[in-house]
């Protein structure tokens, strides 16, 4: 289901192939300084896996440092081409770990209408003990309805904005901030690592 994305530039760096690989059963997306390149990595199921609705849990450690970040996000084809989310779809941010914002603390977005009237709802703040270590569960359940944001099972937000409701597909990622103050206190290599992502479908 998951292919590279994005080979290529990305702020002020390069997302590269090789930041991506699989080790004793995860998914390792890496942030890496060499040289004078700033690599990051991502992963995507647009060519293979694209779907409207469900319950979208991913089972991740995220990164050490501040600087780069982790997220688990959904795209749509679409979200370029006109205004209204439902015909057009959105950018639905599952999760993005900011370090520097608090080593327990995640975010969460909606964006829609790429382009001069681009709007959002957000930045959604979460805080659970203990994100920084370990594993974690993060989930999304989109319905025609609303968006529903769970870590470890237990729903921090609600929205009925922006909804999508046309097909969409699922990116991991490691990011590259855009500028180079964003990585003074990164540390390289680091790495955001998936043990998995399922998605849940109502009969």
């Amino acid at each position: 289901k998951w292919k590279v994305r994005g080979t290529g530039p990305r702020r002020i760096g390069y997302n590269d192939p090789s930041m991506v690989a699989v080790n004793d059963g995860c998914l390792l997306l890496m942030y890496d300084i060499k040289k004078d390149s700033i690599m990051g990595s991502a992963v995507g199921s647009y060519q293979t896996f694209n779907t409207t609705y469900g319950y979208f849990e991913c089972r991740a450690r995220l990164q050490k440092c501040s600087g780069p970040w982790a997220a688990f996000w959904m795209q749509s084809p679409l979200i370029s081409k006109g205004e209204d989310p439902a015909v057009f779809g959105a950018e639905i941010d599952i999760f993005e770990y900011f370090k520097e914002l608090g080593d327990d603390h995640m975010t969460h977005c909606v964006h829609w209408a790429y382009g001069p009237n681009q709007k959002s709802v957000g930045r959604l703040d979460s805080d659970l003990k203990g994100l920084s270590e370990g594993f974690h569960t993060y989930a999304l359940e989109w319905t025609p309805e609303k968006y529903v944001f769970f870590i470890d099972g237990l729903k921090f937000h609600e929205i009925s904005e922006g909804v999508s409701k046309i097909d969409q597909y699922m990116i991991l990622s490691m990011e590259i901030p855009s500028t180079l103050e964003g990585i003074k206190n990164a540390c390289a290599p680091d790495t955001f690592m998936v043990d998995y992502v399922k998605v849940y479908k109502k009969q």
